[in-house]
């Protein structure tokens, strides 16, 4: 009896030393002063801007979204781990919370992970086009591979299953698959998300990094790949990421190349709509995007970054050109200085800006008359944690 006694406590021991758990608590706090002209002002017919003026004001996020989370790991044994993320963000310069999407808008996922077989998670999670990230010589900062786009490439995304594969031979695939949760598949209005789904394959080695993505999402109103056309125009007021920019495929390629002291990065972004009715002059329903940076290692606390942006957009919309350097030096390992000069020239029919705004020339879009440049310049700081 003893003996079968000491048995079990040994087989119980056992079973306790492979279930470690751990939990990690992170974020990042951002905050900076910014200066910006070609901001609009005035409110005219449809609440469209009738000027410009300049705008000086202190900002959260220029450089990186302020958050903050905890994840944790449990070690179950055979080489598989429970997982989980909860991650949000937040306002440093005034301390709100998110506008939308719950305390962790950004992350909230649980999954299982295996050392041979990769990691499956469920749950919100940042959409598979904030993948062009690693490519992005500026991080997708404000000013940056998510302005022309009006903000398609760095949206959260609901109901979500992903796959991240394990690394073979410099090669690893990762995918997302999210469910409308509508009585319609691709969504019907019942819902406040449409479907979305994405894939990525990359390959890595010491000199060079490349990737290709497909993504989509989907209309919430309907299930269609363009999202709610305006019905006034450029002059739209609640144009909220109209079009092509809120619902749409998304064809990409992106590039590292890593020569000692210096990293160069471009991507191009094919993004495509279908089924557009009613669409008016002025509003894309295609769109191609691209970009190329340099970033300077000269120093292993200070770093200097030059970069352009493009989009061209069909049907009238005219095309824009982001031009922008910038640095960071660290202080330590947790706290950076960042610094970014940025200004966008349009062509005459566009009307982009250096932010991610909503498409239109209401004043609310923040959206430079069209024709019209924006230059901004942005210093701030950043600690993690």
């Amino acid at each position: 009896m003893k003996k079968a006694l000491l048995a079990a406590a040994l087989m119980t021991a056992g079973v306790v030393a492979h279930a470690q758990s751990s939990v990690t608590l992170y974020g990042r706090l951002d905050a900076g002063l910014e200066y910006m002209t070609g901001v609009p002002q005035g409110v005219g017919a449809n609440g469209q801007a009738t000027g410009s003026t300049n705008r000086f004001r202190a900002e959260s996020g220029d450089w990186g979204t302020s958050l903050w989370g905890m994840k944790g790991v449990e070690d179950i044994g055979g080489g598989n781990k429970v997982l989980f993320q909860l991650e949000g963000s937040f306002n440093t310069m005034n301390g709100s919370g998110p506008g939308g999407g719950g305390l962790f808008n950004r992350w909230a996922t649980v999954g299982l992970s295996n050392d041979q077989y990769g990691t499956f998670t469920m749950g919100r999670m940042l959409f598979i086009s904030n993948g062009d990230w690693d490519f992005d010589p500026f991080g997708q900062s404000n000013w940056s591979s998510a302005s022309l786009v009006r903000g398609r490439n760095w949206p959260q995304s609901s109901n979500n299953v992903a796959y991240q594969s394990p690394k073979v031979a410099g090669f690893d695939f990762y995918g997302q698959y999210a469910l409308s949760n509508a009585t319609s598949w691709n969504g019907n209005g019942t819902t406040p998300q449409g479907r979305e789904a994405g894939a990525q394959i990359t390959y890595t080695n010491s000199l060079f990094q490349v990737r290709g993505m497909y993504d989509e999402i989907r209309n919430p109103a309907n299930g269609a790949l363009y999202g709610p056309a305006s019905t006034t125009g450029l002059v739209n007021t609640a144009n909220a990421g109209n079009g092509v920019f809120a619902a749409s495929r998304e064809y990409s390629a992106f590039v590292n190349v890593f020569l000692g002291q210096f990293k160069v990065q471009g991507g191009y972004q094919a993004i495509r709509s279908a089924g557009a009715t009613g669409v008016l002059p002025g509003q894309p329903t295609t769109l191609d995007h691209e970009w190329g940076g340099v970033t300077w290692q000269a120093t292993p606390a200070a770093a200097l970054i030059a970069a352009v942006y493009h989009v061209n957009g069909n049907n009238g919309a005219g095309n824009a050109t982001i031009y922008t350097v910038g640095g960071s030096y660290n202080l330590s390992k947790r706290t950076l200085l960042d610094i970014q000069v940025a200004t966008t020239q349009n062509s005459k029919t566009a009307n982009y800006g250096l932010n991610a705004n909503n498409a239109g020339t209401a004043a609310s879009t923040d959206n430079p008359l069209p024709g019209h440049s924006q230059t901004g310049v942005y210093a701030g700081i950043q600690h993690s944690f």
